[in-house]
């Protein structure tokens, strides 16, 4: 392969990397906004290297996670390949324990309401059939 062929295989354009992610120009634009992608600019033009699409699949797979973008963002910026990886699985690790811990506390939260919402309905439900019998 040709060096200029090596080159083009490594870099993107916004719209070649919206597609296979499935998102929109725009979000790719807001992750940049937010400092997780640093494309280089011809002109108006953005050319994202083989780096910016590693950082945008990472910063969709915390987003599917439910992380917020700093928390994304943090985790990305300590990635350096080649050198210990130690530091940020633990890193990813403790912020992967405190989403949990968030989401099961919204977990009870949901069924405490959701029992509550069981033993409204099911006093409307009486009252209802009450009614009915008068």
């Amino acid at each position: 392969m040709l060096q200029s062929e090596k080159e083009r295989a490594e870099v993107y354009s916004i719209g070649e990397l919206a597609r296979e992610f499935d998102v929109t120009p725009r979000a790719i634009r807001f992750y940049e906004a937010e400092g997780l992608l640093a494309p280089r600019r011809e002109g108006q033009r953005r050319i994202y290297a083989s780096r910016d699409r590693t950082r945008l699949k990472l910063t969709l797979r915390g987003k599917r996670l439910g992380l917020t973008l700093s928390e994304i963002r943090s985790l990305i910026d300590m990635y350096e390949p080649g050198e210990d990886q130690r530091p940020q699985l633990e890193r990813f690790l403790a912020v992967l324990q405190t989403h949990r811990g968030a989401l099961e506390r919204q977990r009870e939260d949901i069924d405490a309401q959701l029992a509550e919402i069981a033993a409204f309905e099911k006093r409307v439900r009486k009252q209802l059939g009450a009614r009915r019998r008068s």
